[in-house]
């Protein structure tokens, strides 16, 4: 019996793929993203360009730049835990579809999104505003929100709450459903699976939702302006002291320019860490 010896002569060799060059297809698509990508950063880089570092610092000395830091993050957080509140049973609810009234919910919910925001202060003002809806039924109770603190905050969940229902339901929804059923085989409670199954399993989504929520908070203009009014230390908040501040004063308003996207940006970095940490490996 003849046993033939393998040697490296006898194997084939093995030609690995080579990677090749982009062509001329390649190139063209390489050149028209550009166009977009300078879209996006020469703005941005423009508004670093033209303030300078002492100027930054000065204007973070002003009481106008500090009031509106202060009650932007204040407010922006204040809604953060409304939102998280109110919208995580509402995330919840969307996730289980198991009502006829599931697709109003569903478009309600990112309604607020496509609107424009001076129609969503419209809309808040004349629901809750002296003259609205509820203008009677609040003061009857001594209560008055336009043009308060809480109406800015009222403001920033109405634009900014869809952000986190969405990525907690979407969150939610990805939830092994074989888990959720073998603990109720235990004998848990609907509120049990939630705490200790679905809320531990989703929370990359839910910490992503509140990232964006409180992203868009911060950054809210249009509903404030109108219904919370612009006051100096009650309802200016960052963006509409950028408003301002491009009548009085530019120098502040490239400084709260400056500050917002530095803090978004660090935003969409820590949403992106999230999501990576989270990825499953190939």
């Amino acid at each position: 019996m003849n046993i033939e010896v393998v040697t490296e002569k006898t194997l084939p060799r093995l030609r690995l793929p080579q990677v090749s060059r982009p062509g001329w297809f390649g190139r063209l698509w390489m050149l028209a993203v550009l166009p977009a990508l300078l879209l996006f950063t020469i703005p941005i880089l423009t508004i670093f360009l033209r303030l300078s570092l002492s100027d930054f610092i000065h204007s973070l000395r002003q009481e106008a730049v500090l009031q509106a830091v202060h009650l932007s993050l204040i407010t922006s957080f204040i809604s953060l835990l409304g939102i998280i509140l109110f919208g995580t049973p509402a995330a919840y609810y969307l996730y289980r579809r198991r009502s006829r009234l599931h697709w109003l919910a569903d478009t309600l919910v990112d309604l607020p999104t496509v609107l424009p925001p001076a129609v969503a202060g419209v809309a808040l003002l004349l629901a809750f505003g002296r003259e609205g809806l509820f203008g009677p039924l609040l003061r009857s109770w001594g209560i008055s929100l336009p043009f308060t603190t809480a109406a800015v905050v009222l403001a920033q969940m109405f634009i900014a709450a869809p952000f986190y229902i969405r990525s907690a339901s979407v969150g939610f929804a990805a939830v092994d459903c074989e888990l959720k059923h073998a603990a109720a085989l235990d004998g848990a409670s609907r509120w049990q699976i939630f705490r200790y199954i679905v809320l531990p399993m989703s929370a990359p989504a839910v910490l992503s939702g509140c990232i964006l929520a409180w992203s868009r908070a911060l950054g809210e203009f249009g509903a404030t302006l109108i219904f919370a009014g612009n006051l100096a230390g009650r309802t200016r908040t960052m963006p509409l002291a950028i408003y301002i501040g491009f009548e009085t004063n530019l120098e502040v308003a490239l400084t709260l320019s400056a500050i917002l996207i530095l803090v978004s940006s660090f935003a969409l970095l820590m949403l992106k860490v999230v999501i990576k940490n989270h990825l499953p490996a190939n």
